[in-house]
């Protein structure tokens, strides 16, 4: 299945759901289903960050030190709750499980943030060659808030002007591609830094093809070969 059949697949899918907006946007697809982490979930997914967190880190190398402070951790993909959501994630937007990357946490405390950059890969960067063999572009992205910060920590897509306050369970999900299956400059996005308390997330981001497979690769079990 190409890029443009898993994008008609996911915006079908997504605008059949009941309870998922689609705000009236001409530049990207962005959809947002709130309620969908229990506050149980969401606890539970917060002590797992927590118990694991590390400096995020950036695939293109970037001499700006305060661009992205938060600290990240892959979620434990065998996990049954990680493993549940995963499932949840991929059948609402109908995209074969095996496109997903790692469920990722990510804790921002006061201060910290992560500025205005875009999920799409660049195949100008000394990192292409490589993610191109184990999944190439990256196309969706659902990102679930975990808590409410004090104050702060928002995501704010500057070119379409619009800022999505944390909401308890909320997803928020959108298509880095265009129309025609390129990057979309328009998905220019930021997490502003948090002004009071902490601030948790969750990640899911698809490529076009099965993630951490390179090509030519045989799969085990449907699964794919992590590299």
């Amino acid at each position: 299945m190409g890029i443009a059949e898993t994008a008609r697949i996911a915006r079908e899918r997504l605008g059949a759901t009941p309870g998922v907006v689609r705000p009236p946007l001409a530049m990207i697809e962005l959809f947002i289903l709130r309620d969908f982490l229990s506050p149980d979930e969401c606890a539970a997914l917060i002590g797992m960050i927590d118990a694991n967190r590390k400096p995020s880190r950036l695939l293109s190398e970037n001499p700006d030190a305060a661009f992205r402070t938060s600290e990240t951790c892959n979620l434990d993909r065998e996990n049954p709750l990680v493993r549940g959501i995963d499932a949840r994630i991929a059948r609402l937007l109908g995209i074969d499980p095996r496109l997903g990357e790692i469920l990722q946490g990510q804790r921002y405390g006061v201060g910290q943030q992560f500025k205005p950059h875009h999920d799409y890969l660049r195949p100008s960067e000394p990192y292409w060659g490589r993610q191109k063999e184990i999944g190439g572009q990256r196309t969706w992205t659902a990102m679930a808030f975990l808590n409410v910060p004090g104050r702060g920590g928002e995501t704010q897509f500057p070119r379409i002007e619009l800022t999505i306050p944390p909401r308890i369970g909320s997803l928020v999900v959108w298509n880095n591609l265009d129309e025609a299956g390129e990057p979309n400059p328009a998905t220019l996005h930021a997490g502003l830094p948090v002004a009071e308390g902490v601030k948790y997330i969750v990640t899911k981001w698809y490529r076009e093809r099965p993630w951490g497979v390179r090509r030519g690769a045989r799969q085990s079990q449907g699964r794919p070969e992590l590299r």
